[in-house]
């Protein structure tokens, strides 16, 4: 019987769940408004109450940059992280994995490290394999890290060395990590209308955002955006291999702004489906936030209404709309540090 009552006691808060039961939960009722366009109708026109006659500068950290195509506004937010990259001997690491050689896998590698062949610095006295040792160990002294990375990400031994990528970032300084979002008018061949990218300064985080205040200026925010970047940068993003650099790419073209963005880029999103997709229910930047580290947002502006958000703010000259869309952008950048951390700890 106690069976039966705890399988009912399930089926009734399973069923509570649901809008379309008799008796739907707080839950449920809140998710559902969150899921009609009303619900963001509502809110915009609260926002537009609530920031009538008031600017940026009234509510953020703001002042006016200067790039080589204009003015920008630059709002800035500070934070203290607790973020730890411990030396992990990363270099020691590599030198025992034999699977890094071509021709080596890992029934090869056991039966070498088997015959007393531990590293492949060990490798260089083995008949077969000394030659290609020798020749990796006198490439990988002038690597540089964007080599690294890509070195350990064609390995066919992807899970290991997708893990052995996030181990890796012990060979840079964290001052080189460019924890960047962008937030924009659409999918394709439109504005961006929001860049943020967060830097670790000492014991704080820092987050630059430059916001496009009107279309004229793209040219200048993707300028201050670059300004943040030298050879030795890397960009850390949320899906930013396959969005955000690519977006910022095409809208350089189209402005015609000369700008290399190939550099060493790591994306989170494809990390943490790695070690974390089977603890979580998805892995959404803002389920993690949730489930890992028990940020709860409150406000935020799903991405399909920030066009209709951002209209509203030029057409309305009120910046209500844009206040949740730019404080969601510095949240992910700043969460992606503390993702980064996590990661590095977790693969350790």
């Amino acid at each position: 019987m106690m069976h039966d009552y705890n399988f009912e006691e399930y089926l009734r808060k399973t069923l509570s769940n649901s809008i379309s039961s008799q008796n739907p939960s707080e839950t449920a009722k809140n998710k559902a408004r969150k899921l009609s366009p009303s619900y963001y109708q509502d809110l915009k026109e609260k926002l537009l109450i609530e920031y009538d006659k008031k600017s940026l500068k009234d509510v953020m950290d703001c002042k006016i940059s200067k790039t080589s195509f204009g003015d920008v506004l630059k709002i800035t937010k500070k934070e203290r992280i607790d973020f730890n990259i411990e030396d992990n001997d990363f270099m020691h690491q590599m030198n025992c994995n034999l699977k890094l050689l071509p021709k080596i896998g890992l029934k090869t590698e056991q039966n070498l490290k088997s015959k007393g062949y531990d590293t492949i610095e060990s490798l260089t006295n083995h008949d077969k394999y000394g030659d290609l040792a020798s020749e990796f160990l006198g490439n990988l002294d002038g690597m540089s890290f964007c080599e690294i990375i890509d070195l350990l990400d064609d390995n066919r031994y992807s899970k290991k060395c997708r893990d052995n990528v996030i181990k890796s970032i012990s060979l840079t300084d964290e001052e080189n990590f460019k924890f960047m979002d962008i937030e924009t008018k659409g999918l394709s061949n439109v504005p961006i209308i929001l860049i943020g990218v967060a830097e670790i300064k000492g014991s704080n985080i820092v987050a630059s955002q430059y916001f496009l205040r009107d279309y004229t200026e793209e040219a200048s925010i993707i300028d201050a955006y670059l300004s943040h970047l030298d050879e030795d940068s890397i960009h850390v993003t949320f899906n930013g291999k396959t969005f955000d650099v690519p977006f910022i790419k095409n809208r350089c073209r189209y402005n015609r702004i000369d700008a290399d963005l190939d550099l060493p880029h790591l994306d989170l999103m494809y990390f943490a489906k790695n070690l974390w997709g089977e603890k979580l229910p998805n892995c959404q930047l803002q389920t993690i936030e949730k489930e890992l580290f028990g940020i709860n947002r409150v406000g935020d502006v799903p991405g399909q209404y920030i066009p209709g958000y951002y209209d509203a703010y030029l057409e309305e000259n009120n910046i209500g709309p844009v206040v949740p869309i730019i404080e969601h952008n510095a949240q992910d950048i700043i969460s992606l540090a503390s993702f980064l951390d996590k990661m590095y700890r977790d693969v350790n």
